[in-house]
């Protein structure tokens, strides 16, 4: 396990990085959610291949949103890119990505994506479904008594997969901070996540003791009679469940609920007794739409000696990304791409 010095080198997770044709419609986009434009960089085909195993000259914008060290987004534009990326396909797959984000007016998007919809646009949705998070067994008159949970919903386009929740009843202060001047009074992305299947639950270890992450809460089911909003957004069949572990950055807390840190990654994890399908090769670097997630830490080469030690593979040497960072990326035991950078 790694020191609590080594472990303060890591931060929750600090880019989604998005494949897109062009950068302005996707700028428009996201300045919508209350990002704005911050660095840009370009890497030629001979480093873009030895960074992230892609031989296409690429260009970069990194989309800040508010003061936020966390949950930003890396709009990657390829020259050729592999593929179209994993679209609005089912998030029951392995190699799934998507983006939480924190809303103030769920309704809001929910009026714009149903516009989309019936002006034709290739999109993909649920509506915003009630869901207590925590204290599930917590009993509430209707009508008297003060609600407390929130409201979530899926909204997959070609380049984005999103899931957008409101609070009621309660906040937590360190966990989203919403641009409360955004089109859709939205916060950064608060989690991100990706879907493995292991019984052992041995590939969750690696994010604990390789990347230093705190494992804040684990084995939480959710099932199809369960939960709607789970049922809706992961295509779950009767009888079918699954469990979900979190890791937060290490300045994160256990035991106070009210010290939660966004930037979380949250891993579903299916039972292997469900068939899976495997799209790992539309969700790296190279595709369209969700393509990586990055971490920074502050010693790059601390963590590329652990990550050395692991059973990880695909690791590459440190390399300046296009933002002239030293970086380095791999691929994890369950089969997602990352790259460090610093």
């Amino acid at each position: 396990m790694m020191s609590d010095k080594q472990q303060a080198n890591i931060q929750g997770i600090y880019e989604v990085c998005i494949g897109v044709t062009e950068p302005i419609s996707a700028i428009q986009y996201w300045q919508q959610f209350g990002y704005r434009i911050g660095d840009t960089g370009k890497l030629n085909a001979e480093k873009s291949d030895k960074l992230y195993n892609v031989n296409s000259a690429l260009s970069s914008i990194r989309l800040y949103h508010q003061n936020s060290d966390h949950g930003l987004i890396r709009l990657m534009i390829w020259e050729k890119a592999d593929n179209e990326g994993l679209g609005i396909s089912s998030m029951k797959v392995k190699g799934n990505r998507w983006a939480t984000t924190l809303t103030n007016d769920s309704l809001n998007i929910l009026n714009h994506a149903e516009l989309a919809e019936a002006a034709g646009e290739t999109i993909k949705y649920t509506n915003p479904r009630w869901e207590v998070i925590y204290n599930k067994e917590r009993k509430s008159r209707p009508f008297i008594s003060e609600t407390v949970g929130v409201r979530e919903m899926m909204l997959l386009q070609p380049l984005t997969r999103q899931v957008l929740f409101q609070r009621f009843g309660y906040n937590l202060p360190n966990y989203g901070n919403i641009n409360e001047n955004s089109f859709f009074k939205t916060s950064q992305f608060t989690h991100m996540g990706i879907i493995v299947q292991d019984d052992s639950k041995e590939i969750l270890n690696f994010y604990e003791s390789a990347l230093g992450l705190l494992r804040v809460r684990d084995d939480v089911e959710t099932s199809y009679e369960s939960s709607l909003a789970g049922r809706e957004i992961f295509d779950l069949e009767p009888g079918e469940k699954f469990i979900v572990t979190s890791f937060d950055e290490p300045r994160s807390s256990l035991t106070d609920l009210f010290a939660a840190r966004s930037g979380r990654l949250y891993i579903i994890r299916f039972p292997e007794s469900i068939k899976l399908k495997a799209e790992f090769e539309k969700a790296r670097p190279g595709c369209l739409g969700m393509c990586l997630y990055t971490y920074r830490v502050s010693s790059i080469n601390h963590y590329f000696e652990i990550i050395k030690s692991t059973s990880a593979n695909n690791i590459t040497a440190v390399e300046k990304n296009e933002f002239g960072e030293n970086s380095f990326s791999f691929t994890a035991p369950d089969g997602y791409f990352w790259t460090i950078t610093s």
